[in-house]
């Protein structure tokens, strides 16, 4: 129930607190007394001495008014409880209410920008960069320096035929039978002069293919080095665009979150101040005596007039 007697005048806590206390008392002390009422008494004779064995103890002449006064008490007492309970509730309840801070809006996280990056190309992608005249042309370069280079290089055969020449003899002889032996002729084709012409002539045609191979491995690497150059630029301008735009949205977010941080604490103290006026308000609130209550109440103020006022 929200009916209440609490007023700026009327009795204070303590007061209100004793004053039940006393209500109680008194009417148990009536509950006492209603409730040991009989209707007999018993004697018995002994000797020439009468001995009580029962008391009696009838009702009372003022029963009606011992009622009254019983139910008053009560009343009076719930009065009291109900409207210091009220008090308590107050304060209880306003102690759990919380600061509405629904209109302070906080920052959403932001959308972190990711920078769109370039892969690194490789020499396939040098090679695809080649004309198909130019490609055919290194696969023939490559195909001239790799079988004239075998045939003039080390342990080739052009190496060996230069390599058994001077160490090869006019003439042999051949064992027919024992005793007997035929000469066997050794016609020479090549000279050493002959031989080492054709090196120089096949060496220069092959110097000139192996250089036309290595200008088309160049090309492509340098094709790669500059596409990966270029590449690395772009990522490097993409990175610092993205970077320049998530400082941009986390200074605005920081910004936006202080500012409702800031409101936030502004609301909260400014609830708290008003939630302490309001505290201190309940906490000086005193009952109002209802006329119906004020000659009980009465009573026990005069009776107990060293209770503490407020």
């Amino acid at each position: 129930m929200s009916k209440n007697s609490l007023s700026s005048k009327g009795l204070s806590l303590s007061q209100a607190t004793s004053i039940s206390n006393l209500c109680n008392q008194r009417a148990l002390e009536i509950g006492n007394k209603l409730g040991a009422v009989n209707n007999y008494s018993k004697t018995v004779t002994v000797g020439e001495k009468e001995h009580e064995t029962v008391k009696g103890r009838p009702l009372p002449e003022d029963v009606v008014e011992l009622l009254k006064e019983k139910a008053e008490l009560h009343a009076c007492q719930a009065f009291l409880m109900e409207n210091l309970k009220k008090k308590d509730d107050m304060l209880k309840q306003i102690k759990v209410v919380g600061a509405d801070h629904s209109g302070i809006k906080f920052p959403e996280d932001y959308e972190y920008v990711d920078p769109k990056v370039i892969a690194q190309v490789n020499e396939d992608w040098g090679w695809d960069q080649l004309t198909i005249t130019e490609y055919n042309e290194f696969l023939e370069a490559q195909a001239y320096a790799a079988h004239i280079g075998s045939f003039i290089h080390k342990d080739s055969v052009l190496d060996k035929l230069r390599s058994e020449l001077p160490g090869l003899a006019d003439i042999e002889w051949l064992t027919i039978k024992d005793g007997e032996k035929s000469p066997v002729k050794i016609v020479r084709h090549h000279t050493s002069e002959g031989l080492l012409k054709v090196h120089e002539d096949l060496a220069e045609i092959h110097r000139g293919y192996e250089q036309r191979v290595n200008y088309f491995n160049a090309k492509v690497k340098n094709l790669v080095t500059e596409e990966n150059a270029r590449i690395a630029k772009l990522n490097a301008d993409a990175q610092n665009e993205a970077t320049a735009i998530n400082n941009e949205r986390q200074a605005t977010y920081e910004t936006a979150f202080k500012k409702a941080t800031e409101e936030l604490k502004q609301v909260r103290a400014e609830f708290e101040n008003a939630r302490q006026a309001s505290i201190k308000e309940i906490a000086a609130l005193k009952i109002s005596i209802d006329p119906r209550f004020q000659k009980v109440i009465d009573i026990f103020l005069k009776k107990l007039p060293e209770i503490p006022q407020e």
